[in-house]
């Protein structure tokens, strides 16, 4: 009986972590010194449960900057399952540029953490890489990339994207910076790319706090 009772407990909890880092993600993307007692108010907890999973700012700022790189991590295998693999690596290039923008707005809160005396260090950004060399030797298997691309070179091509203006007109900027990498990419490819899997869509520019399709939305 105590067993049948403690797996809705767990996924109660996990809803609440979710939550306090969804409204955590926009409270501190609008003030990076929000008022924690106010994420937790706004994300329906009390005050013990919030510092049960969060018991100071340093630890919900680096964590909602990690749930968002897992996100866009995640994302590269699911676009590879409905995807070709040049496909899927453009679209998640524009889950990218949606990262990149959600770190602007956070990059205020992660400076005043990651600059304290004795602060954290800011976390590493090993999963992004892993996605993108993911992504990347797909689509070098099936020749439609040229070969020999790392994924740090891919990074760098698209670093572009962390100087456009987040509270700007930035997804039409972040299409045509992507395309013209993604044109870069396909230029030597060693041939034709297979027919995809599924009917190509329309390209549009990727909207604010919009992921692909076969991608979860950010939190």
């Amino acid at each position: 009986m105590d067993e049948k009772r403690a797996v809705p407990v767990r996924v109660d909890a996990q809803r609440n972590r979710e939550r306090i880092l969804e409204v955590a993600l926009t409270e501190l993307t609008r003030a990076a010194d929000a008022p924690l007692s106010a994420i937790a108010r706004k994300a329906g907890v009390g005050q013990g449960t919030f510092y049960r999973n969060f018991p100071n700012r340093e630890a919900l700022v680096l964590e909602v900057f990690r749930h968002e790189m897992r996100q866009v991590a995640d994302c590269a295998s699911q676009l590879l399952a409905t995807r070709r693999p040049d496909e899927a690596l453009r679209e998640w290039m524009d889950r990218l540029a949606l990262f990149a923008m959600t770190k602007a707005g956070l990059a205020e809160a992660i400076r005043q953490v990651t600059s304290a005396p004795g602060g954290p260090a800011k976390p590493a950004h090993t999963q992004i890489t892993d996605a993108a060399d993911l992504l990347l030797r797909a689509s070098e298997q099936v020749g439609t990339i040229r070969p020999g691309v790392s994924a740090d070179d891919l990074l760098l091509a698209v670093a572009g994207l962390w100087q456009i203006d987040p509270c700007g007109d930035w997804q039409p900027r972040a299409a045509r910076l992507l395309d013209l990498v993604m044109d870069g990419l396909r230029a030597g490819a060693s041939r034709t790319a297979p027919q995809s899997r599924i009917a190509p869509e329309s390209r549009t520019a990727p909207q604010s706090r919009t992921a692909p399709e076969s991608c979860p939305p950010p939190s």
